[in-house]
């Protein structure tokens, strides 16, 4: 108001440009510390998305502060542009992370690259999402030293923005199954073929119940997604090396319960191979069965 009487009494351009710095600085405050920053932020229970919220919204105040700074004191058309230019590259510069992640964010949202409580592949890390924020996306880490798809305890918070340029892997997204793998060495004096019907309906026995649900998700996904025909039927195949002959058992199992199904069909078909005298696991260790001849004579002197 200073300002206002003073160009009054005494007209002046430096005045009166003061006075609209004053009314530009007190709308920006306004606007966005008190409007966006206390409405927005107080809303938002993730400290961090709250916390990178705040910031966005700090740098965006100062950035549109100096915009009308730029507006207010520089007169020709053709330094204001330049003025701008600068700027705007400048608040690019500064914001592009927050500004991309913002727009990983919204594409998550739309195209439902995946939701709360999938399990799925980012920037390398593997885990199950419990959070999906405005500006990242909170998982509970699985593997790193853990074995088996289970849990480490640790929470991993990756950016959205990483949905833009990188690739993701859904794990359960429409189709919650996956294909596992047991390799099992037999010797070659064993009853290959006998071997080779045990493990497989013990496998058929215990997988029926998954092969006939991940069935009808396929029949359902028919319509959404082009699908080749193939078998869901556990299946062994056959491979020779120079020790042993290796049966790879392959069957579908539920996501979740990989590590639990494989450990289950382990003990299953080492508890049978071991009813069978026909039937041996191979390894890569040697048995020594027997000694060359060994003469001492006492030398004559």
């Amino acid at each position: 108001m200073l300002l206002v009487f003073a160009n009054l009494r005494y007209p002046n351009q430096y005045l009166e440009k003061g006075f609209y710095t004053c009314l530009a600085s007190a709308v920006v405050y306004l606007l966005f510390e008190v409007l966006l920053e206390e409405l927005v932020t107080k809303r938002i229970k993730v400290s961090k998305t709250r916390y990178s919220l705040r910031k966005f919204i700090s740098v965006l105040s100062l950035a549109t502060f100096a915009l009308a700074l730029v507006g207010i004191w520089i007169v020709e058309a053709q330094n204001i542009l330049i003025a701008f230019g600068l700027i705007g590259a400048g608040v690019a510069i500064a914001v592009q992370d927050i500004f991309k992640n913002f727009i990983g964010g919204i594409m998550i949202f739309i195209n439902g690259i995946y939701h709360v409580g999938d399990r799925i592949e980012i920037n390398k890390k593997f885990g199950d999402v419990i959070d999906i924020g405005l500006l990242y996306t909170t998982l509970m880490e699985i593997r790193e030293w853990i074995a088996g798809d289970q849990a480490t305890g640790r929470l991993v918070t990756v950016p959205n923005g990483a949905v833009l340029a990188g690739t993701i892997q859904n794990y359960t997204r429409d189709f919650g199954f996956i294909w596992d793998e047991i390799a099992i060495p037999i010797t070659y004096d064993s009853n290959w073929n006998e071997a080779k019907a045990k493990i497989l309906d013990i496998v058929r026995k215990e997988t029926k119940q998954m092969s006939e649900s991940a069935e009808k998700t396929i029949v359902e996904l028919e319509g959404k997604y082009y699908f080749t025909k193939r078998s869901l039927e556990p299946e062994i195949f056959i491979s020779l090396t120079d020790n042993w002959i290796n049966f790879g058992i392959r069957y579908i199992t539920e996501v979740r319960q990989r590590r639990f199904l494989h450990d289950k069909l382990s003990r299953m078909i080492l508890s049978e191979i071991e009813k069978s005298e026909k039937i041996k696991i191979a390894s890569a260790t040697l048995n020594i069965t027997d000694f060359p001849p060994i003469n001492l004579q006492k030398e004559q002197f």
